[in-house]
């Protein structure tokens, strides 16, 4: 994996901020995305998520294509780091009407819709003359680790249903555990596994839920296919012309995540099931309004307005508040970049959420707050002081860069992106008592490492050598522009920082930032690193030039924020 390549870029910017390829109808709902042609060859599927459990679509009907974690992660042969784990899907579900399964090629009129408004995926079809069918499923806003799927079977003529809920565990997964268990009225689905190293414990549990009075709901009965794989199923006979409702609410968590994740997935299959599907959906809906109070509203181009709405239901989909956790570059949407945390989360993906919903934000910066640990022994282990973060993030901080990828040890503007990003939360939030208590380790520890990183070579020549630059085909090259200024702000946000706090701070931190520097060509222009001959710069350069520029209008507008804030 070569961190953040061209055509990883290009991947990024397609599923995260434009129709993903699997819809095909032209936007006129700013909200809504529909797709009615859909072909299982040529399907990318879109995720339905919460910040903490994400949900991809598949073009099988009934069907989830993955299930991923945040947080979850260990070693299986992807380049001997950690990488996401693919977690049980606990939502493949399958319908018989009459004894036909209903299946994508036996179906009529089907279609797929993602409502980015509510965080919510609806499909529906015709089965023959016999029963119309919609199901919608949801991440649940309100509960990070449950997920609920709502199916209604309207009946065409006397038909009678067999429905099935079916636990899959992924291949990756190991010492696969099956139970079922009946909780007074409450049947419980349940698996458990261990992760490919034996590292962490996985657990998923489902259960269905009916509208009828209890000791009224159908017989559930229960069947074990094979080690990686149960299911429960029931039947019910629906009168023509009447509708039938039910769900299954399921919750999936590690060990990375709770102490008892066995215990803790019932529990929270068990509340859910109490809690009943429409106080389920309602609290959801009620949590994504909340969030929509910030959007970005544009008239006259419903194209537009939908791809705005694309960019910041992503955002809002793969990271949530209280979670300590940054999103990879493809969040929840599978295992792309193994789930790592770059740059992107630090200076693309976060100033947006830090103006929109600063307690967001905030899980970005206590994500590297609390690997400064990992930082601080990394920047140990290269001979430097203070912190050096890893280009390549997961769980615990340390390098996650496969070997044979340089930017790992050598990327280094990743350490001043980390301290970039502390600041802001400072600048937009003003919270003092968490600029001394968090953000200053973060921004002094890094500007200890810049101070020790620069060979002083006389004035105006605090040398940053040997890098990969943001333009990664740019390899162990001396002064790259990017990771230089870089450097410079994070040195100058750290003293200001201490002025804040009334700290007196390194004087040093000063002198290295005034000598640090940014090279020109003779016409002037920024010169991309010392040795460069006006070869084309990769796109990720752009990029990050394009963040740094945004980076600057937004400071522009919180200025003006807190000038009419602080008139004095």
């Amino acid at each position: 994996m070569k961190a953040i390549g061209l055509t990883g870029k290009q991947q990024l910017l397609f599923i995260f901020f434009f129709i993903i390829n699997f819809l095909t109808a032209h936007a006129q709902d700013p909200w809504k995305i529909t797709a009615t042609n859909i072909d299982p060859a040529n399907y990318y599927g879109v995720t339905v998520a919460n910040g903490m459990i994400g949900l991809v679509s598949s073009p099988e009907i009934f069907k989830i294509k993955s299930v991923t974690l945040a947080g979850a992660y260990d070693s299986y042969g992807r380049g001997r780091v950690s990488n996401f784990l693919n977690s049980f899907n606990l939502l493949n579900m399958s319908l018989d009407i009459n004894g036909k399964r209903a299946e994508a090629r036996s179906v009529s009129n089907y279609k797929q819709e993602l409502d980015m408004q509510h965080g919510c995926f609806t499909a529906t079809f015709d089965l023959g003359d016999e029963a119309s069918v919609k199901y919608n499923y949801y991440a649940l806003r309100q509960l990070p680790f449950t997920v609920l799927m709502d199916i209604t079977v309207t009946a065409k003529k006397n038909i009678t249903i067999n429905a099935i809920s079916a636990l899959e565990t992924p291949d990756a997964l190991r010492d696969v555990q099956n139970y079922y268990n009946e909780v007074g009225p409450i049947s419980l689905l349940t698996s458990t596994a261990k992760s490919p190293t034996g590292k962490l414990l996985l657990c998923a549990s489902n259960t269905f839920l009916f509208d009828e009075e209890r000791g009224q709901e159908p017989h559930v009965t229960h069947e074990m296919w094979d080690s990686n794989q149960h299911q429960m199923k029931f039947s019910k006979a629906i009168a023509a012309g009447q509708t039938y409702q039910y769900a299954v609410a399921g919750s999936s968590i590690t060990s990375a995540h709770d102490a008892d994740p066995l215990n803790q997935a019932e529990r929270l299959t068990i509340f859910a099931k109490l809690e009943g599907r429409e106080r389920l959906i309602r609290l959801h809906e009620k949590a994504w309004d909340d969030l929509w109070k910030s959007d970005i509203k544009i008239e006259g181009d419903p194209q537009a307005q939908q791809d705005v709405h694309s960019m910041l239901y992503h955002l809002y989909s793969f990271s949530r508040a209280g979670s300590a956790y940054a999103p990879s570059p493809m969040g929840l949407s599978g295992l792309g970049y193994n789930g790592h945390v770059f740059l992107d989360a630090d200076l693309w993906m976060y100033p947006g959420l830090l103006l929109l919903h600063p307690e967001i934000g905030k899980s970005f910066v206590e994500y590297r707050y609390q690997r400064l640990g990992a930082a601080k022994q990394n920047a140990f282990a290269h001979g430097y002081k203070g912190a050096m973060f890893a280009w390549e993030s997961a769980d615990s901080g340390v390098e996650e860069t496969p070997v044979w990828a340089l930017s790992g040890p050598f990327e280094h503007h990743i350490t001043a992106d980390v301290a970039i990003a502390a600041w802001n939360y400072y600048s937009v939030t003003q919270d003092k008592q968490w600029l001394q208590e968090k953000g200053w380790p973060i921004l002094s520890a890094t500007a200890d490492f810049w101070a020790s990183r620069v060979e002083r070579n006389g004035p105006g020549h605090y040398d940053i050598k040997n890098v990969v630059a943001a333009d990664e085909y740019a390899n162990n090259i001396d002064n790259n522009a990017f990771t230089n200024a870089a450097a410079k702000a994070n040195l100058q946000h750290a003293a200001a920082t201490a002025k804040v706090l009334g700290i007196k701070p390194d004087p040093d931190w000063d002198t290295v930032a005034q000598n640090i520097p940014v090279l020109k060509s003779p016409d002037g222009v920024t010169k991309e690193f010392e040795t460069y001959k006006g070869e084309n710069i990769n796109r990720p350069t752009l990029t990050c030039w394009l963040i740094r520029y945004m980076k600057l209008l937004t400071l522009q507008v919180l200025k003006k924020t807190l000038n009419t804030m602080n008139p004095e």
